[in-house]
């Protein structure tokens, strides 16, 4: 049995329960702090990170008695963030002191931000890091942590992608609280991408529910696509890449001529990752965006939801050094007249179905656009 000093987001009671498994009411806990040491937000990141600094005191949760069981779970849901555990001195409320475990992150790893607050990470990242845990912890003792720690980035993509999807309501006036039954959820495969099977049933046109369906989903997290446009030269920029779904296809042209595109990130509108995507992969800095729309990209078989944008920059240069090496990118641009890139639109010259609808866009809004 193990006690173990929480400093950060397993303060959220909520939280803790997901990732041990069972609730609050079962757990023997105490408030507790830590000498020396002060919890700060992570630069660029949704969790916080604890760091020793004299005279300063790290509130906390201490959690007595925990069971192997327990402490697996712990290890494999912070083993997502490469924190590691050490045994540390904490003091309670009523004078007393106790040996318990801490995880700290590894050594230079993160970069500290400001002092973090539980509430204002409540109030931020609270609901992802809820949609986040539930798929991490819906792969404990099926996949290694290491397979996890891995795949945590795109988790947190899904998770904010979900909340996004939450709020893309459009007056239907069915609810799926009582005209879809859920007979079995569970996650099948994790990696960069994620797989989710599912049996259900759903109401069908006469009223009654139909059969129960098994149905499977890749679970992705939202998307932006960018035509670039220059309104002044009547050009547009696309961007080249190897595609390696495309080369599992056996389709013999692999390397795709497409907009600029790329996932939004956790904390990013879909504006702002419109804009870094075309800096990341295309090296321009647009001057406006012009919203397209959005869709689901392939509504039966992913939950690929793409905000479609045309943006209007200065289109003078083309590159061959694209996109972050980090992610294995490797672009290449091309400038093309208007004209000749509808002249391949309408002769099916490209094979990317978000250019083509980015294009027909840009069709009907052009002359606006231009004036």
């Amino acid at each position: 049995m193990s006690d173990l000093f929480f400093y950060g987001t397993l303060r959220h009671l909520p939280l803790l329960e997901l990732v041990l498994g069972r609730p609050a009411s079962k757990l023997e806990f105490a408030q507790a702090t830590l000498k020396d040491h002060a919890v700060h937000s992570v630069q660029d990141q949704a969790f916080p990170m604890i760091v020793h600094e004299e005279g300063s005191l790290a509130k906390g949760l201490l959690l007595r008695g925990l069971s192997e069981e327990d402490q697996n779970r712990l290890v494999f849901y912070e083993g997502g963030f490469d924190y590691d555990l050490r045994e540390q001195t904490v003091d309670l409320a009523d004078g007393s002191i106790s040996q318990a475990l801490v995880f700290y992150p590894e050594p230079g790893l993160w970069n500290r931000g400001v002092l973090w607050s539980l509430q204002g990470w409540l109030d931020e990242w609270g609901a992802m890091t809820m949609l986040a845990a539930q798929e991490v912890m819906g792969f404990y003792g099926k996949v290694d942590a290491e397979k996890i720690a891995r795949s945590f980035p795109s988790i947190r993509t899904r998770a904010w992608a979900k909340l996004a999807a939450r709020q893309r309501a459009t007056g239907d006036a069915r609810d799926t609280a009582k005209d879809v039954i859920v007979h079995d959820r569970k996650p099948a495969y994790v990696n960069y991408f994620g797989m989710e099977e599912v049996a259900l049933q759903h109401r069908q046109y006469d009223g009654s529910m139909g059969k129960v369906l098994n149905r499977s989903s890749l679970m992705q997290g939202s998307a932006v696509i960018v035509l670039p446009y220059d309104p002044v030269r009547d050009t547009v920029l696309l961007v080249e890449q190897f595609r390696a779904p495309i080369f599992l296809a056996e389709d013999p042209e692999p390397w795709m001529w497409e907009p600029v595109a790329g996932m939004i990130d956790p904390g990013e509108t879909p504006e702002q990752a419109a804009l870094r995507e075309a800096e990341e992969e295309a090296q321009i800095a647009l001057n406006r965006l012009e919203y397209a729309g959005g869709a689901y990209s392939s509504s039966g078989s992913s939950t690929e939801y793409l905000y479609l944008y045309v943006g209007l920059a200065d289109l003078t240069k083309t590159i061959e050094d694209g996109g972050l090496a980090t992610e294995g990118e490797d672009i290449r641009t091309q400038i093309l007249p208007f004209s000749d890139f509808m002249d391949r639109v309408d002769s099916h010259g490209f094979k990317d179905l978000p250019l083509l609808a980015v294009a027909h866009w840009l069709a009907r809004h052009r002359e606006r656009l231009r004036g």
